[in-house]
C-alpha cells in the first residue's frame, strides 16, 4: 500500500514563507521515502456522501485514494466552523491523521477559548474577563474594573498583535467604546507590567519543544510581534518554562503549536496565547533552524506503515529484554534502530539541533535594557 501525504492549506496564505517552506521540505521528504505526495487548497476541495459512503473530489475529480496524514495550514483568524472546519472533519473522518487536528485548531481560534481549555489545569494564566453577545463592550468597561488599569484589550480573533491595546484608565475605554468593531467579542486581561513589550515565543512539534525566542518591541509598545517591528532572539528557557510549553502544547491537543509566555519578576511565566498556524519566518532566523523540515520530519513518522514498523521493533526489544538473563546493557544511539530513536526522541531537522541548553541559572529576560534591545535592530 502506497502511503500519501498531502498538505491543505488556504490559497490566501500558500505564498507565505511557513507553507512555502513546509511544502518544500515534504516534497523532498515524500520523494526520498517513496511517499505519494499532494498539495491541495481548501477551495478545491468538494465534499460528498454517496451510497452512504464519505468521499472526495478535487477540481471537479473524484479521488479514489485519500491521505494518510495531511498537514494543514488555515488561517485561524479566519476559520470558519461551517466551511472549514467541516472540511477538516470530514478528512478525519475518512481516517486521515491531521496536523493539527479540527478540535485542536477551534482551541486556538478564539483566544478565550484557548483560556478556557487551560484553566483548571494548574497553567498559570493572566486573570481574563470577557462576553458572549457583539454589542457588549461598552458593559464590559464596568464589569472588567476588578481587573484594575491599565487593562489590556484583546480582539478574541486578533492575530499578529493586532486589536490588542492597553487601556489607561476607564475615560479611555469609554471614548473608543463606539469605534470598537464587533464582528468578534472582545476580551479584558490584567496587565503583566513586567512583561511590556517582551514575551517568549515557544514553538512545540508533536510534544516536543524545538526552541524559543525572545521577543521585545522596539518602539514602547505593549506588544512583542516581530511582524508588527519587534525583535527576536535565541534565547534558553527556564525547565519550568519548558514544561509548561509542553503542557499547554498537550491539553490544547496540538501536533504543532506556537506558545507565548509572559515573564514576572520572579523568573516565572504566565501563559499569553497559543497559535495553531504559528508563523516561523523570525523563529528559524532567530534560532537557526528549519521548522518547515521538522514539521515534515514529524509529519512523515505518523504514516501507518511508519507506526507499524516502530511498534514491531519496540515489541522485538521489549521481548528481548524479558526473555534475556543476561544484565541489561544500554546500547550507544547508533546501535539503535532508526524508527525507534526517532520515536523516543522525537523528530528532529538534518540540518540543526532543535534542543536549547539550559542556563547554569534561569535566564532573566527582564534583565535586558533598553540599550541592549536597540543593538539588536542595528
Amino acid at each position: 500500500m502506497c502511503s500519501r501525504v498531502w498538505l491543505v492549506t488556504d490559497r490566501r496564505i500558500s505564498e507565505d514563507y511557513p507553507q512555502i517552506r513546509i511544502l518544500r521540505a515534504l516534497k523532498q521528504r515524500c520523494a526520498e521515502e517513496e511517499v505519494e505526495f499532494r498539495a491541495v487548497h481548501m477551495d478545491q476541495i468538494v465534499l460528498t456522501i454517496t451510497g452512504g459512503q464519505l468521499g472526495l473530489r478535487v477540481d471537479q475529480e473524484v479521488q479514489t485514494s485519500y491521505p494518510h496524514v495531511a498537514v494543514i495550514r488555515v488561517p485561524t483568524p479566519w476559520v470558519q466552523s461551517d466551511s472549514d472546519i467541516t472540511v477538516l472533519r470530514h478528512l478525519e473522518k475518512m481516517g486521515c491523521r491531521l496536523v493539527n487536528r479540527p478540535q485542536a485548531i477551534l482551541n486556538c481560534v478564539n483566544k478565550f477559548w484557548t483560556l478556557q481549555e487551560l484553566a483548571g489545569h494548574g497553567v498559570p494564566l493572566p486573570d481574563t474577563f470577557s462576553y458572549g453577545g457583539h454589542e457588549n463592550f461598552s458593559k464590559m468597561i464596568d464589569e472588567a474594573e476588578p481587573l484594575g488599569y491599565p487593562v489590556v484589550v484583546k480582539n478574541t480573533r486578533g492575530h499578529r498583535g493586532k486589536a490588542v491595546f492597553l487601556a489607561q484608565d476607564k475615560h479611555h475605554l469609554m471614548d473608543i467604546s463606539h469605534v470598537i468593531r464587533h464582528e468578534a467579542p472582545y476580551l479584558f486581561q490584567k496587565y503583566v507590567k513586567e512583561s511590556h513589550g517582551k514575551d517568549i515565543r515557544v514553538v512545540v512539534v508533536g510534544g516536543r519543544l524545538i526552541g524559543s525566542m525572545l521577543r521585545c518591541s522596539t518602539d514602547g509598545r505593549m506588544q512583542s510581534n516581530c511582524s508588527l517591528g519587534g525583535v527576536g532572539m535565541l534565547c534558553p528557557l527556564s525547565e519550568q518554562g519548558r514544561q509548561l510549553a509542553v503542557q499547554v502544547s498537550n491539553i490544547l491537543g496540538m501536533d504543532v503549536c506556537g506558545i507565548d509566555l509572559l515573564m514576572k519578576d520572579d523568573g516565572s511565566f504566565v501563559v499569553c496565547e497559543a497559535n495553531a498556524n504559528v508563523g516561523f519566518i523570525a523563529f528559524d532566523r532567530a534560532c537557526g533552524l528549519d521548522v518547515g523540515g521538522i514539521i515534515a520530519d514529524y509529519t512523515l513518522s505518523l504514516l501507518p506503515s511508519r507506526l507499524t514498523r516502530k511498534m514491531s521493533l519496540l515489541s522485538v526489544v521489549s521481548s528481548a529484554s524479558e526473555t534475556s538473563s543476561e544484565p541489561e546493557v544500554c546500547l550507544p544511539a547508533s546501535a539503535i534502530p532508526e524508527a525507534v530513536y526517532a520515536m523516543s526522541a522525537g523528530s528532529t531537522s538534518s540540518e540543526s539541533d532543535p534542543e536549547l541548553p539550559l542556563p547554569d541559572t534561569p535566564f532573566n529576560m527582564n534583565s535586558i535594557s533598553s540599550s541592549e534591545i536597540k543593538l539588536l535592530t542595528e
